[in-house]
Parts: C-alpha cells; structure tokens; sequence
C-alpha cells in the first residue's frame, strides 16, 4: 500500500501496543515502523531493474525480519527515550506489530509480498489497489481524532479501535467478497461469449473496488475486460497478442528467465522502432478502461556485452486528468 496507509496503520497498531504509557510517541514510533520495510525501493539506485524488482517486498517484508530488527530498534529507542517509563522490550513489542502489519497488509494488494522469506512464496489476494480512498481516510480521520484526546483518555481509545474496525471490516468484510463476485461475473462473460481460456485473474482498478478488471489466459493472447458493479451491458474483452515468436534468442539469456518469474508468467512482447519490451500484465495498461494500451510496468529489452539488460519505460501518463475522468465514467457503469 501507499506510505500514507502504512504510516496511519502503523501508528494506529503503535496507540494499541502502548499509547496508554507513552501517548503520541506511541503513534509516532509505530508510524516509523510502518514506513521501514518499503525502504527497500532504496536498493533501484544500486542495483539494475530486475534485482530491484526482485528485492522489492522481500526480505524487509517478511516475517523474519520483524523478528530479527524490532528487537534493535526497540533498544534504539528505549536509549532516545529514556525518561519514558517503558523497556525496551516494550518498544520491541511495539515495533514488531509496526513492522509486521506493514506486510500483512500488503497481502493484499496485486504485488503481494514474501511474507515467509527467504523461502520463494510471494503472497498477492489482488482485492486492493495500493492506493484506496475508501480504507485510508475513515482510517486516517479516526487516528487524527485519537491522536488529540489525552493518553488517559476512554475516547481515545475507542477512536482508534473504530478506526482499525473499520479498515479491517472494508478490507475482509467488502474487498473480498467484491473480488469473489465479480470474478465469476468474469468467468460467466467468457462462458456466455465461448471464449476458451486456462487462466484468470482479477483486481479492482485504481483507487476503488466497484470497477474491476480480469486478466484471461488464451493459448496466443491475453484477454482483458473490466466489470463495474454498475454495469448492464455484457463484459467486452480486449485481445493483446503474446508475441512470444518474437524473442529468438533472448528466451536462452538467465535475465528473460527472472523477468518471467518476477511477471508470474503473466506478460506479452510487443515490438516499437525496432525494439523489444516486455509488458508485465498484471498491473495492466497506464488507462483501464482500455483508450490507451501503453503498460504500467513494460520493460525495454537490449543485449549488451553478452547479458540481457530491461530498463523500465518511464511512465508518461499524458492528460491524467482526462484519464480520471474516463476511469470514473466506467465505475459508473457501462
């Protein structure tokens, strides 16, 4: 999720743990806690695209190492905070939940995380976008109210639990159902248009969970469709060829090989001026609602000095106001 979510959750698991000894600081300490296993992104000014993408929600997202730091911050902070009547093993009680919660929540988002690393099991629901509206702010406008009542304070207390009550009703009570419906809405369309597939996957479309999209194996392309909640008009899948014929030699080179991991196999070749790129289709296309076909995550691949090299496509995302505009109309129905 978005740093501000993880900061709010952190914060709001920081009050639980020990807001009634310590206040604020408890908030504070726990918002730090949050913000720490996405410091990983720091690893894309040292390593190339691929290594980068690898390390991203693995190891400081995992439970491994909550276990291993939180007890090293937690000393950290019991020498800062010294006249605070709390132990170090009260900080590391804290920043454990901190730092664990972080991953839990990401579980749920289409990138997922490695929750049990190092062994390779990447974690992804796909029933939130990293960025939702709808689990933040009710979130962020219950802690902000705790934040300002006294540490003694009943309220105080209460505020913050409706606040974690809400989250996590939106995210299991609402995200996960909706995920579940619209899928089979999905695979009812592919039935209904005798369209024959060996694989789908589904998640809700940027910034809610009423507009969601599917991505639809076939044996030499991809469908794609979107289905609002809203909608009654039948699904219309749109049909993006894999290419696959496309790469020769490149398949043999170590790199492809990651690339395809890192994709889950969900990816098409598509060839400009020359050059190849590899699309990662699960995160889709720049608009959802398919007026512009140019990929989230799309990679250029060359060879040099003997070893293949992706360098991500920087993403232009043009009018982006007119883009919201359309996604909007969508979720409204087709």
């Amino acid at each position: 999720m978005d740093s501000l979510t993880q900061i709010v959750l952190g914060a709001s698991v920081g009050e639980v743990v020990l807001g009634r000894k310590v206040g604020n600081k408890a908030m504070l300490y726990g918002a730090i806690a949050g913000t720490i296993p996405d410091l990983d992104v720091i690893a894309s000014n040292f390593t190339d695209t691929i290594t980068a993408n690898e390390i991203h929600r693995g190891f400081t997202h995992s439970i491994f190492f909550a276990l291993i730091f939180a007890p090293i911050f937690g000393w950290i902070i019991s020498k800062i905070e010294r006249k605070a009547d709390v132990d170090w093993k009260e900080w590391s009680k804290l920043m454990f939940w901190g730092l664990f919660t972080h991953p839990l929540l990401d579980m749920f988002t289409t990138w997922g995380t490695q929750l049990f690393w190092p062994a390779d099991i990447r974690l992804a629901f796909k029933t939130i976008f990293v960025i939702d509206p709808f689990y933040t702010l009710p979130f962020l406008f219950f802690t902000v109210l705790a934040a300002f009542r006294s540490k003694d304070s009943i309220s105080r207390r209460k505020l913050n639990y409706m606040g974690l009550q809400l989250s996590c009703f939106y995210l299991l009570c609402i995200t996960i159902p909706l995920k579940l419906y619209t899928f089979y809405e999905f695979k009812d369309a592919l039935k209904e248009q005798n369209l024959s597939y060996y694989e789908i996957e589904t998640k809700p479309t940027p910034f809610n969970t009423i507009l969601w999209t599917a991505n639809v194996a076939t044996e030499k392309s991809y469908l794609v469709g979107t289905y609002s909640i809203l909608d009654d008009q039948p699904i219309e899948f749109r049909r993006y060829p894999k290419n696959y014929h496309l790469l020769g030699d490149i398949e043999k080179y170590p790199n492809f090989a990651r690339l395809v991991k890192i994709s889950k196999g969900w990816y098409t070749i598509t060839e400009r001026d020359g050059d190849l790129y590899f699309n990662d289709l699960r995160f889709g296309t720049i608009d959802p609602t398919g007026n512009d076909s140019r990929f989230v995550f799309s990679y250029k691949l060359e060879v040099k000095n003997g070893e293949l090299t992706a360098t991500e496509v920087k993403k232009d995302y043009g009018d982006a106001s007119r883009m919201m505009k359309g996604l909007f109309e969508r979720i409204r129905g087709n």
